[in-house]
This record gives structure tokens, C-alpha cells and sequence, in this order.
């Protein structure tokens, strides 16, 4: 190649204007993560420093999102040479990168301006966070003057006195206990990491959730709360569940599946908390409640709703049965189990006899030579809508959820649950055991045709006759189209709330 041609291939240096340009950028998208960290650098001439909210030895376990240009917990040396804020920062982020340089000056011009003094980056640190783990004893003076909350929590639940005793800001942290800081007792989680990097992406920060006790969708389960602004259903973690491996393993087990679910017609997984306690798992909210409570409210519905609602529950089920590369059995698919959307996953692990057969694994099971233990993954709890295999602990298939489908169907046409209002035990031994099968007691007219017929092929006691999702969607989407054009029914498909 003639030398004096121009290179293509190789793109001209940047001009320092062009550098100082892409700085600024850089730091307006993502600043406040790199001031977490002490990660960020101009052409290597500076370098934030301590943050002990990302020192993966600690006790604290903290953690940060990816996208970092460093997660380097120790300590770093400071370069001699002076630093400038850059330009295009809006006043938080200079408050935050004064303290982090012990600018007691620029930080006190900044706060005549009227910036605020409790001003956080995205991960909950303020300056006093900031100024606490540099050892800047002047700065820190200065926004206490200045009313700073002495007791703000980052996203990783540290205030500025604990990061002060950490690193050894002996005389910044006897400031702060003076003026009644406090330090707060940071408890392990079961399933922490020590390394940064490990935190999974779902996590979430328990200072955006703002949960209201009481208001519950399931009481004792789920409770509603709202995160960044949106109403979710966050499911908490007992206290004592803490210490019960079984209950630990069913956590992981219900973050596993709910990574891999992605369906209208399931409910939606938010994330997770994880690194702090408590754990919780955080999903979508449907601002009606579940099926089950609808049910009670409005008793028997009008047969275009219950065909309806009973698409949006096929539709879920058959895509969970359809997941690569094993299927998603539910096992406990019930009118509470769902918000139209298939829902209330309590996981447990099965013994995958074949790849369309499973059984479930008990904790005595595993010592046998013929079971295999994997991570084929369902949902269970007890209740009157279990298929007879499950309660005579037999090995089945999918075909399972289609048994408790047919039961709910039934449900929503004749307004009461099966056998209503004889115990669930006794209810489930007269299904499962006896073979009987809640009657058939509403008028014809409110069955469309053909769905009697389904209701009873569902619930057959022999698994093989039972149809299957894919199938079961085509004979609605046809009894749908039936009642349509002969106009057997007058509301048909108004909004399924009203």
C-alpha cells in the first residue's frame, strides 16, 4: 500500500476537543454508577476512589449492575494532578464528584446555588456517602452544617458512618457517631455472592420498592408495593425460611423458572432481591386480584367470559408446556393460580422418568437407583384441583394441568368450586380417590355446544384422553366462532372485567 494514500482502515486519533466531548457524554449517561464504584478515569490522569459499597470481601455483599469500566475494591492512590469538573453535568453529579475530591469550596458554592445537600446517584449514595469514604473530614463537616442526612442508606444499605469504619476514617466516623449516626447490621443472605460480577442482572434495589403492609394480593404470600413508580405483587421471604435448605432451594428453583417465562398470558417476572434481606421476588400486579377472588365476587359468569378467560389460561399453559427444553408443568393450576394470567408458582423438583413423564422427587427419593433428580421444574401446592396422579403420588405428565383446567372451566360456568362447601380434603379424595366428578348443574343454554363435552375430556381419570393445549385453544377458538356467528350470545367479548 503507497504510504501517502489514506489509511481507511485505521481511524484518525481523536482531537482533545473531541475527547473532552465524548468525556462529557460519557459521564452525563453514567456517571453516578462510576462514582459507585470509583471506576472512572480521564486519559488516565484521575481515578475516583474508595467505595466500599463495591468490596466484594466486606460482609455488606454489595454489588453493581454491569457496564462498569471497573469493579478494583482496593484502594487507590491519588494523581498529582489537579482535577476539573466537566462541563455538561448537571448539579448533582458535580456535588457528587466535589466531595469525592475534597473541593470544600466548589461543594459550598454548589449548595448557595441551591443544590440539594441529599442529592443521590442511581445507586442511593450521597455526598456525604462519597466525602465518608475518601476521609474528606472538611467536606463532611460541611454538609453536616448543611442538614445532609446523616443516616441515608445506599442501595446496598450502607450509611456514610459505615463506610467511614471501614476504611479506617477513624476521625470522620467519630464525627458522625457523635452526631448519632448510625450503623447498620448488615445480615447475609443465603443466596449472596462474593463477587460483584455473580449478582444476577434480575436484581433489584429494595429502596425502590415501597411496599404497603397489609394490601395484599394473597394474604400472607404476596403483598402490593410500588416500584419506580408501578404497582407490583412482591412475594417476601418468611424469616424462617432463611435457615430451612428446602425453602432456600424452592427460591432459587421459582428464579429459574421465572427468568425463562415470558407470555402475556403468564404473569411477568420485575426481578428479585436477593443480596438483602429481606428476599423477595417482585412480579407483575393485575390491579383486579386473581381468578379465584373474581370468582367469588361475581359467582357464575356469562359463557363469553368464561370462554374468555378460559383462552387467556390455555394460552398460558400450553406456552409453558411448549418451553425447550423441558415442559413447564404446573401441578397446581387453580382459579388462585391465576390473574387471567397463569400465575402463583410455589416450585418444587421432580424426577424426570422420561422426557414426557416426571414424578415427584421427595427428599428420601434420591438414594434410589432409578431416580434421576434434574431441574424439570413445576409448581404445586395441595388443593381440590389436583389431578388424581399427583395425589396418589403416581408418575404423570402434562396432561395434569389439563385436569385442573377442566375442574376450573367448570367453575366459571356453574359459579361455585367443585362439591362447594365440603372440605378441600374431602373434596380431593372424592375426585381422585372415588372417581366422582362435580355435576353438571346449569341449564344447557348456559353451555355453548361442544363444551360440555371438553369439560368432561379434561377431567377424564385416564391421562390419555385428556387433550392437550394446543388442541384444547383450537376447540375454544372454534366454540367461539360457533356461538359468533350464530349469535348465541349477545355480549360477546365485551372487556372481560366489566
Amino acid at each position: 500500500m503507497n504510504s501517502e494514500e489514506p489509511n481507511y482502515l485505521v481511524s484518525p486519533p481523536p482531537t482533545d476537543e473531541e475527547e473532552e466531548m465524548e468525556l462529557a457524554a460519557q459521564l452525563k449517561r453514567g456517571i453516578s454508577r462510576q462514582f459507585s464504584t470509583g471506576s472512572m478515569r480521564k486519559s488516565g490522569k484521575f481515578s475516583f476512589k474508595r467505595q466500599s459499597s463495591l468490596n466484594p470481601r466486606i460482609n455488606t455483599l454489595r454489588f453493581s449492575f454491569g457496564r462498569q469500566s471497573s469493579l478494583d475494591p482496593n484502594r487507590r492512590n491519588s494523581f498529582p494532578d489537579e482535577l476539573t469538573v466537566p462541563e455538561n453535568l448537571d448539579s448533582t453529579m458535580q456535588l457528587l464528584f466535589l466531595a469525592c475530591q475534597g473541593d470544600v469550596k466548589g461543594v459550598e458554592e454548589l449548595l448557595k446555588e441551591g443544590t440539594d445537600v441529599n442529592s443521590i446517584d442511581l445507586d442511593g449514595r450521597t455526598a456525604l456517602h462519597i466525602a465518608a469514604c475518601e476521609g474528606h473530614v472538611d467536606v463532611v463537616k460541611l454538609l453536616l452544617s448543611r442538614k445532609a442526612n446523616i443516616d441515608a442508606r445506599d442501595r446496598w444499605g450502607s450509611t456514610a458512618a459505615a463506610d467511614a469504619k471501614y476504611y479506617g476514617n477513624t476521625e470522620i466516623y467519630n464525627i458522625l457517631r457523635a452526631r448519632g449516626a448510625k450503623v447498620p447490621k448488615i445480615r447475609k443472605t443465603p443466596m449472596a455472592v462474593s463477587n460483584p460480577r455473580e449478582v444476577p442482572e434480575y436484581e433489584l434495589n429494595p429502596l425502590e420498592l415501597q411496599i404497603r403492609k397489609g394490601d395484599g394480593i394473597s394474604k400472607g404470600t404476596y403483598q402490593v408495593a410500588k416500584w419506580n413508580g408501578t404497582k407490583v405483587a412482591v412475594k417476601i421471604l418468611d424469616k424462617d425460611g432463611y435457615t430451612d435448605p428446602d425453602v432456600i432451594n424452592a427460591f432459587k428453583l421459582e428464579l429459574t423458572l421465572l427468568e425463562r417465562v415470558r407470555h402475556p398470558n403468564v404473569v411477568q417476572f420485575v426481578g428479585a432481591v436477593t443480596q438483602n434481606m429481606p428476599m423477595m421476588i417482585v412480579s407483575e400486579y393485575h390491579p383486579k386480584g386473581d381468578l379465584g377472588t373474581y370468582l367469588q365476587k361475581k359467582g357464575r359468569l356469562s359463557p363469553s367470559k368464561a370462554l374468555r378467560f378460559s383462552l387467556d389460561i390455555a394460552r398460558g399453559m400450553n406456552y409453558l408446556h411448549e418451553c425447550k427444553p423441558d415442559p413447564i408443568i404446573h401441578c397446581d393450576l387453580k382459579p388462585n393460580a391465576g390473574q387471567l394470567k397463569v400465575a402463583g408458582f410455589g416450585l418444587i423438583k421432580l424426577s424426570k422418568i422420561s422426557p414426557d413423564k416426571a414424578k415427584l422427587a421427595h427428599a428420601d427419593a434420591f438414594d434410589g437407583p432409578n431416580v434421576v433428580p434434574t431441574e424439570y421444574l413445576t409448581m404445586i401446592h395441595l388443593g381440590s384441583y389436583r389431578a388424581p396422579e399427583i395425589y396418589k403420588d403416581e408418575i404423570f405428565d402434562r396432561s395434569v394441568d389439563a385436569f385442573s383446567f377442566g375442574l376450573i372451566l367448570h367453575e366459571m360456568i356453574e359459579g361455585t368450586p367443585p362439591f362447594h362447601p365440603k372440605p378441600v380434603d374431602e373434596v380431593a379424595r372424592m375426585i381422585c380417590l372415588e372417581g366422582m366428578r362435580p355435576p353438571l348443574k346449569t341449564k344447557s343454554r348456559t353451555y355453548p355446544p361442544d363444551l360440555k363435552e371438553l369439560i368432561e375430556e379434561c377431567w377424564d381419570a385416564e391421562s390419555v384422553v385428556r387433550p392437550t393445549f394446543s388442541e384444547i385453544i383450537v376447540r375454544l377458538d372454534r366454540i367461539v366462532a360457533n356461538c359468533s356467528k350464530h349469535g348465541w350470545w349477545k355480549d360477546t367479548f365485551k372487556l372481560p372485567w366489566k
